[in-house]
């Protein structure tokens, strides 16, 4: 059984132009604005873009999984802060998201560096969001509009 978690966007009106925001299941996020400007351009308005926030995700998600891993190893004590940072490159036709890279900061009591660094690696391979970034991906669509 699935454990299934959600997030909307809404964009318009289309374009350049347009302007959208997203919200999360949870709350944490209740239309939060992103557009155009906020992902291609240094704006300085308030909104996000979805790089940031699958950056957001995959550091939490690895995080955790580390967490996890370090106290089946039997470590508990310790502090571990991540940083992701995405990158979306132009390319023919318009953008790729070409890399997710994470910057760990570690400190676990009594653990040798060399299996610290062993778990570290399982993580980042086995956390689902390093998985979702090499995953399938569908898509459901239900058009509101006509159909030519």
């Amino acid at each position: 059984m699935s454990i299934i978690k959600t997030g909307n966007a809404t964009y318009q009106p289309l374009g350049i132009k347009g302007k959208g925001s997203v919200s999360t299941e949870s709350g944490a996020l209740v239309n939060y604005p992103y557009g155009f400007n906020t992902r291609f351009e240094n704006s300085g308005q308030k909104g996000s873009n979805p790089e940031e926030l699958i950056a957001a995700a995959h550091s939490s998600c690895f995080t955790m999984a580390l967490s996890i891993a370090l106290e089946k190893a039997g470590f508990s004590e310790g502090k571990l802060l991540t940083q992701a940072a995405v990158y979306l490159d132009k390319v023919d036709g318009g953008y790729s998201i070409s890399k997710s890279a994470l910057i760990l900061q570690a400190d676990v009591k009594g653990m040798e560096k060399s299996e610290f660094i062993k778990i570290a690696e399982d993580a980042k391979e086995n956390c689902p969001v390093s998985k979702l970034l090499n995953a399938e991906i569908t898509l459901t669509v239900n058009f509101a509009g006509d159909c030519l």
